[in-house]
């Protein structure tokens, strides 16, 4: 095919992804599109992908993005008239340890709660499913009747014919060698064989991605890990409806095909490949056979499948595939390029992902926001330090390693740290705290006491830290804190226009009297909460704006986008300013003791931000609190926080440094909201609870304030409640079905302890097809099911530590 000179939206890649996205592009939405693919469709690592399709993810939206795959590849043929291939033989999951089976329990509760079916089978129960498995060693199985497998080169080459017969040009045999910019927005696609002018880019490039987006100045932090799997002769006794077979516990996998199996697997010693770009002419590649490596799965295997000892190999595969340093795959707007949009690093997911992955994008590109929360796998959960290569390709090793590991709550990744400190780190080294990371970030979790090695011991119950997070906890509520919050992302925006644009970004009045403060949604057209943080007005035309550690890509890129061209200057300051966020009632006695400025209630209300000096700093001071306790959020330039640290260390000998578990559980009893969990792009501000910090009253214009009139004064389907649980062996970690009068109305978005009123505390949604009335919610009996559990819980419709908000604004 001839190269056209202008496409609507090019796509680069012809794997699944790519041509996932042309379909959906082309068929869903009419667009002019042209993929473009530098080899043969399938050519680079979907044509030796193993073809596993699993549907479960600890999130809803993805969970639906592949549960849409499934139902995708169920009827693909029958409109393109090409297989896929699509077997549902239903997946077992095999356990032989406690925590193992816990992990599964917890598991199949989020199923539930998820809408899908998955039952907890016995040993003798997998033996008569898989007959020629050794089950000796198992406690149980977990079992998933709607998953299966796929052949990947057919279901891609029926999607590819799909977007033709939809209009999509597809043209093979062209590399993508440059891009023409105007600023952050590319006009032409260079290539090979021409330049062709386009509206939007969509970097589908697989393990070529990286080198795709640096092209445009787009990081896509992800690193190609080879990957082996064996395809076996025929074995006597397995049947062709075989399950997929998934065995964590010995890191292996299996799928029946022709008679044989495919056998895989994750070690914990994975090889990674290039951190530079891959090689030229790669396609259809494979490296050369590593049974030395690979002997570790094949001796795990045989324990598992007795039979494969006397069963010939017919092929090794060993291919290369991108993974990311999280674990999860990459979609949605470049936050460096305004037009290009990226679907890449799939860890292995590719083809169970790759029909809702392609729906999803293409609804991103066409709409400009995503059609559901995708915050676990937005691109812009990154930033500028996954440009480092050999810090992604350390950090995805480990990810890669974990793949078949036991989820540990609270887990914490180990490799790449420390990257990120504060000026503070060795001071609360020294006094026992055991950090966690976030988005490069040091954070201190918790403190341990002395006499207790500061390091966490993961379990599936109560885990170490737990009686020295109750300690800090009390402390605060009793006294007072520190908390480090330095990591916080912090943003300034100033010019003449400033106030006008906050005011149509944030659904709440912004624009107030200087000195003030204001938290505040970010919304979507549909009335989701893109985003929540605090705005504070330094001056007439300054604001400064504070938000979450791992927001920081998202939430700037979300104000930028939708800032008037002139007018206004955006900055990002994060790296200018530490925080110390002072909590507890003894917190205006302690920072008197430093300040000459009147921290009364008076002179300073809760709500305001005053400029004071704290040991020779200028201290940006803001009475703003997440534990439901008199406090400030104290910001410092970062090269003097130690000395107002020190300052406050020194005005209070009982004052003491605190960590994030309990920030977690503080806020949890005062019912604090938390963005990603509680509040997403999925919920509005009335189901959230949040109506009140919205500017409904009066005309003024906002981003979102269309959806939220269409629905003012309704009833809503599902809103945010809180439960409490008396069991003292109830540990939540949220996602927990909600069971009312028997009946799952909903499950858990977040849940931990509540160390003041001694109970496990949770929040969801519930959900009711007649609108959640207080009535409705008030004449029901609740449970919540952990782990597997049924257990009596208590609704509470106000948050269980001082409702009425007193205590903030002593």
């Amino acid at each position: 095919m001839t190269l056209p000179t202008h496409a609507q939206i090019i796509v680069i890649g012809g794997g699944i992804i790519g041509c996932s996205t042309a379909y959906h592009l082309a068929r869903d939405h009419k667009a002019d599109v042209l993929l473009l693919e530098q080899g043969k469709i399938t050519s680079g690592s979907t044509w030796h992908a193993a073809g596993l399709v699993g549907q479960l993810r600890s999130s809803a939206s993805i969970t639906k993005v592949l549960k849409y795959s499934v139902e995708l590849y169920k009827g693909l043929a029958a409109e393109t008239g090409l297989d896929t291939g699509w077997k549902m033989t239903g997946c077992l999951r095999l356990a032989t340890t406690p925590d193992r089976w816990t992990e599964y329990k917890r598991l199949a509760t989020t199923a539930g709660s998820f809408g899908m079916e998955m039952h907890l089978v016995s040993p003798e129960e997998v033996r008569r499913m898989w007959p020629l498995m050794e089950t000796s060693d198992l406690i149980g199985a977990s079992w998933l009747p709607t998953d299966g497998q796929a052949s990947p080169s057919d279901i891609t080459q029926s999607l590819a014919k799909g977007a033709r017969m939809h209009g999509a040009r597809i043209v093979e045999g062209v590399t993508v060698t440059g891009f023409v910019m105007d600023g952050r927005r590319i006009t032409h696609v260079q290539t090979d064989q021409g330049v062709i002018a386009c509206d939007t880019v969509v970097n589908c490039g697989g393990m070529w991605a990286r080198q795709v987006g640096a092209m445009a100045g787009v990081t896509v932090p992800l690193h190609p890990v080879k990957h082996q799997y064996i395809i076996t002769e025929a074995i006597a006794g397995l049947s062709p409806d075989a399950p997929t077979l998934r065995d964590p516990d010995r890191r292996t996998y299996f799928k029946e095909e022709v008679g044989g199996l495919v056998m895989g697997g994750y070690e914990p010693n994975p090889q990674g490949w290039v951190t530079g770009n891959i090689p030229p002419n790669w396609e259809f590649r494979l490296f050369d056979d590593d049974y030395d490596h690979f002997g570790q799965h094949l001796e795990q295997a045989i324990a598992r499948v007795p039979a494969l000892e006397q069963t010939g190999v017919k092929q090794m595969i060993n291919g290369a595939e991108s993974f990311t340093p999280d674990g999860n795959f990459i979609l949605g707007p470049a936050p460096e390029c305004s037009n290009m949009f990226v679907g890449a690093g799939f860890n292995a997911f590719g083809i169970a992902s790759g029909g809702g992955a392609g729906w999803v994008l293409a609804e991103w590109v066409m709409r400009g926001e995503a059609p559901l929360d995708l915050w676990a796998v937005d691109i812009r959960r990154f930033s500028a330090m996954h440009r480092d290569r050999d810090w992604v390709a350390t950090r995805t090793l480990e990810a890669y390693g974990k793949h078949y590991t036991i989820a540990f709550p609270h887990e914490e990744y180990e490799s790449g740290r420390p990257l990120l400190v504060s000026p503070l780190y060795d001071r609360l080294k020294a006094r026992g705290a055991v950090f966690g990371s976030k988005l490069g970030w040091e954070r201190p979790n918790w403190f341990a006491p002395e006499g207790v090695p500061p390091r966490d011991v993961y379990a599936m119950g109560r885990q170490n830290w737990f009686g020295a997070v109750g300690a800090e906890h009390a402390h605060v509520r009793a006294h007072a804190g520190v908390f480090d919050q330095s990591s916080f992302a912090k943003f300034e925006l100033s010019g003449p226009r400033a106030a006008e644009a906050l005011e149509w970004i944030c659904a709440n009045r912004v624009a107030r009297d200087v000195g003030r403060l204001t938290y505040t949604q970010l919304l979507n057209t549909r009335g989701g909460i893109e985003a929540d943080l605090t705005v504070a007005r330094l001056s007439g035309d300054l604001f400064y704006i504070v938000t979450g550690t791992g927001f920081r890509t998202h939430d700037f890129g979300w104000i930028a986008d939708h800032l008037p061209g002139e007018g206004v200057e955006f900055r990002d300051v994060t790296e200018a300013w530490g925080t110390l966020s002072l909590m507890g009632p003894r917190a205006r006695d302690i920072l008197a003791r430093v300040t000459a400025a009147d921290v009364g209630n008076a002179a300073f209300p809760f709500g305001h931000v005053r400029v004071i000096d704290i040991a020779g700093a200028q201290v940006r001071a803001l009475r703003v609190t997440y534990v439901g306790e008199l406090g400030w959020e104290l910001h410092v330039p970062l090269p003097q926080l130690g000395a107002v640290f020190d300052a406050l260390m020194a005005a209070d000998p009982d004052l003491r440094p605190v960590g994030y578990r309990a920030l977690e559980s503080l806020r949890l009893e005062k019912g604090y909201r938390a963005w990603a969990s509680d509040i997403t792009p999925n919920d509005t501000p009335f189901e959230a609870g949040l109506g009140w910090a919205v500017k409904m009253k009066g005309n003024a214009p906002f981003l979102g304030r269309a959806a939220l009139e269409a629905v003012a004064g309704q009833v809503p389907a599902k809103q945010l409640v809180g439960f409490a649980v008396d069991d003292p062996e109830a540990v939540l970690v949220g996602r927990e079905t909600i069971l009312r009068d028997g009946e799952a109305v909903g499950y858990l978005t977040s849940g931990g302890y509540g160390y003041t009123v001694g109970q496990s505390l949770g929040y969801g949604y519930v959900r009711h097809a007649g609108g959640v009335t207080a009535d409705w919610l008030g004449a029901g009996r609740y449970a919540l099911v952990i782990a597997g559990e049924m257990v009596p819980a208590t609704l509470m419709l106000r948050p269980p530590y001082d409702p009425e908000g007193a205590r903030i604004r002593a």
